[in-house]
């Protein structure tokens, strides 16, 4: 994942009204933290920020008075109603740092006819290199039988990551599709129609 630029503005202000006056501006409050340093208290424009955070553990790229500042997200505070974007929390990281972050997993195929996955684990925890974070992890389910299950260990993890989550987590469960409400009923039928024909038999 590449890095998002964007042009910091140091604040000295704090407070629900400043962060009201800021957004009104087009300004999002922010912080960055990490390494041990004092906090970096700072705003971010609004609609730039808005867009460069819509990926997961997004990469920012800060130009602060013309100081370099590499961040990872950590935290969005929005607004319940509105969603609109409140604050920021940014950990400072550095080239080639590794870091812990939460994946999303994907899947991906289509599993043996009559059967149907159930996704049992929507997020795992990876350690990767800060500036080669992944979006996400696919699992692929294609031809995968009734019965079948895939465990995080068994994810296929992009290059330099290392998986935190427990290896046995169960992530896919492969299951046989559930009779629809037509089969349901077909068989019910079939059923009650059985004693009538036998006692017609005899």
């Amino acid at each position: 994942m590449s890095e998002q630029k964007l042009a910091a503005e140091a604040r000295t202000e704090f407070g629900k009204g400043f962060a009201r006056r800021a957004r009104m501006a087009g300004q999002i409050p922010a912080v960055i933290y990490g390494h041990g340093a004092e906090p970096i208290h700072i705003t971010l424009p609004a609609k730039a920020t808005t867009l460069a955070v819509r990926t997961a553990n997004a990469l920012l790229s800060l130009d602060l008075n013309g100081e370099g500042h590499l961040a990872l997200v950590k935290d969005i505070q929005r607004d319940p109603i509105k969603q609109i974007i409140e604050h920021i929390d940014l950990l400072t990281v550095r080239q080639g740092e590794k870091v812990t972050v939460d994946v999303a997993v994907h899947v991906v195929g289509e599993t043996a006819p009559g059967t149907a996955h159930n996704l049992e684990l929507t997020v795992i925890s990876l350690e990767a290199e800060a500036t080669h974070l992944p979006e996400s992890v696919e699992v692929n389910i294609e031809g995968r039988a009734a019965g079948e299950h895939i465990h995080a260990s068994d994810l296929v993890l992009p290059t330099g990551s290392v998986l935190l989550t427990d290896p046995e987590a169960l992530v896919v469960n492969i299951s046989e599709a559930a009779a629809t409400a037509e089969e349901g009923e077909a068989e019910e039928a079939a059923a009650e129609a059985a004693p009538a024909e036998a006692a017609a038999a005899e």
